[in-house]
Formats: C-alpha cells, sequence, structure tokens
C-alpha cells in the first residue's frame, strides 16, 4: 500500500500553520459557543415551561413530569433515578415550590452529565495522532470532520483528512471542499476502493509529512449491517500495522433527532470497534436532546463536542450546565 501521489493543491498546504480569518483566541470562542448551546438547544420548546410556574409539588406534577422526561428521551433508567430522588426531597420537605423543583431537577441532569464532559485532548507525543470518525448516513460525519479540522488546526496543529468513505458517490467530494476551506490534505483513492487501503496509505503519508492530526473518513453505516460493522474493525487493524496504539480516538457521530436509536447505535458501535468519544449533532433541531442523558448514564462514554447547527461557530466542547440550561430554559438569560 504506497502513498499515493498528492495533487498540487494537497501538496502545497503541507505544513501550513497560519492563522485563517476566522480565528479567535480559545477562551472568548469556548464562551461564545457556550452561550449558543444555551440558546440553540431544544429550541422552540421547554421540557418544563409550561408544567412548573405556579404549581405545587404533588403527585400530580411529579407524574407530569415523569411523562415530560420520557418524551423527551431521557430514557426509563435516567428517568427513574432522577424521579426517585427528586420524590424523596419532597418527602424529606427539602423543596418548598416549583423553583426548588426545577433547581433540583437541574441539579441532578447536570450530575449524571458532567461526568462525561471531557473534550478531545490530542497527545502531541503521538505523530500523527488517528482519530477514526464513525456513525450511520446522515449523522453528519462529513460535517463534523470538516469542522474539527477547522479547530484543530486553529490550535496550531497540522492536520490530514484519509477519505475512508469510498463508497457515498459524494463522500469525497464533499471532504475535499471541507479540506480545501480549512487548507489541509486530504487523501483518497477512486470510488469503490479498499477503506483499508486509503486510510493506509493516508497514514503512511502522515507520518512521512510530520502531520500532528490524521482525520479519518469512514462510510456510514447502519449499526445492524453486521459485514460493513466487520468491514470498519478491518479498518483499525489495518491501522495497528503502523502503528499498533492506534486509531488514538474512535469518535462515533450521533445524531440527536433520532432519540432512542441514537442509543442503540452507541451499543453496537461500541460493541464492534470500542468507542472512546462522542460527538453529538443537530441538538438545534430537536425536542428529543434527552437521549444524551440517557447515553450518559448507560454508558459514560466521553462526549467531546456538540453541534447546534449548520455553521462553523455552531460546532464546539460540550458543557454540562450549558446543555441543561438550554433544555431548561434556565441559567444566564433564559426564562422558563
Amino acid at each position: 500500500m504506497g502513498v499515493p501521489p498528492f495533487s498540487v493543491q494537497s501538496a502545497a498546504m503541507f505544513g501550513s500553520r497560519s492563522k485563517t480569518p476566522t480565528d479567535a483566541p480559545a477562551e472568548s470562542a469556548s464562551s461564545s459557543f457556550f452561550a449558543r448551546l444555551r440558546a440553540k438547544v431544544n429550541r422552540g420548546a421547554s421540557w418544563v415551561g409550561d408544567l412548573l410556574p405556579g404549581r405545587k409539588i404533588d403527585d400530580e406534577l411529579l407524574e407530569e413530569l415523569e411523562t415530560r422526561l420520557l418524551s423527551a428521551d431521557v430514557g426509563v433508567d435516567a428517568t427513574q433515578a432522577i424521579l426517585g430522588d427528586l420524590h424523596r426531597q419532597v418527602a424529606r420537605k427539602e423543596l418548598a415550590d416549583a423553583d426548588a423543583l426545577l433547581g433540583a431537577l437541574r441539579s441532578a441532569l447536570v450530575g449524571i452529565l458532567r461526568p462525561v464532559q471531557a473534550p478531545l485532548a490530542v497527545d502531541r507525543a503521538r505523530r500523527p495522532y488517528v482519530v477514526l470518525v464513525v456513525g450511520v448516513n446522515g449523522s453528519g460525519k462529513t460535517t463534523t470532520i470538516g469542522k474539527l479540522a477547522r479547530r484543530l488546526k486553529q490550535e496550531g496543529l497540522k492536520v490530514m483528512l484519509a477519505a475512508g468513505d469510498t463508497f457515498r458517490a459524494a463522500a469525497v467530494e464533499q471532504l475535499t471542499v471541507w479540506a480545501e476551506r480549512n487548507q489541509v490534505p486530504v487523501i483518497s483513492q477512486a470510488a469503490g476502493a479498499d477503506p483499508a487501503a486509503v486510510v493506509f496509505d493516508a497514514l503512511e503519508a502522515a507520518r512521512a509529512r510530520g502531520m500532528d492530526v490524521l482525520i479519518a473518513d469512514t462510510a456510514g453505516r447502519l449499526h445492524t449491517q453486521s459485514h460493513l460493522m466487520d468491514e470498519l474493525k478491518k479498518v483499525a487493524r489495518v491501522i495497528k500495522r503502523l502503528d499498533p496504539d492506534a486509531p488514538h480516538e474512535v469518535l462515533l457521530v450521533l445524531d440527536a433527532s433520532l432519540g432512542q436509536n441514537a442509543l442503540r447505535q452507541a451499543e453496537q458501535f461500541n460493541e464492534a470497534i470500542g468507542v472512546t468519544g462522542l460527538v453529538i449533532t443537530k441538538l438545534d433541531g430537536t425536542a428529543k436532546g434527552g437521549v444524551v442523558v440517557a447515553i450518559a448514564r448507560r454508558f459514560g462514554l466521553p462526549i467531546r463536542f456538540v453541534g447546534v447547527g449548520e455553521q462553523a461557530e455552531d460546532f464546539g466542547p460540550f458543557d454540562a450546565e450549558a446543555f441543561v440550561d438550554g433544555l431548561l430554559r434556565t441559567g444566564a438569560g433564559a426564562t422558563v
């Protein structure tokens, strides 16, 4: 598996560490994204916006709250745990009114999510640091790769992309557009090529060119397609021929709007290849963002990033408090 020749455009991109016009200080960018996360998560509806104000705490209110949590795909296990704790606090007369109940609910949700709040930390001693991106069709893998490449480049890292999705007709073209936009090189082969061969060649190229990070795309596949899941395992095995410790990160991209199906995807991909981190996309277009809570409680997998829109600024690290404030319409500038 030799290193394929690079286009003139790709070769010119190697080694570039120049800032792009959209670069911003990391702290300012993070603060801005957390504000966007609060504003855009579950936009247009609150789980409890028309439920708590003016209500007294009684069994009827708690039953309605349970229904809301289940409808938002928080899941049975997490919902039972949360409601059980709230019932105990009510019985001990620790919650005087609906506002106190809302505060307790917020604390419970943050308590589940904070342990999985873990942004991606690239180990610069492992060069190239290999990130394998997996997920089903339509989850937002290609967009995630483009936005992640932009973010890592802004951190001063030399990034290369590998077009390992050789089956979808427009996959290579879409990844190439992102590569050009971010001014990073991309390694690809003809449509129908062996995905493992593409990623192997890309890793060889990344090592030869001194890249810090290699982000490898893979074909979207349903978690129920065992033959395609086996192919994904092959990609991982082939990577290990060059670096026994790679891939260093396996990012699973999940579409939040799929609700409980996203939970099943997390289970199957984790069993098949060993997921090390999650990216939750499309949180702005769903009232079912509670599935993030269900996934966190069941698997404890680190949530690296979330997406709340199409713009590059709509992608950033997961923050448990900002996320919960978006769901409940609490926190700075929010009303319930």
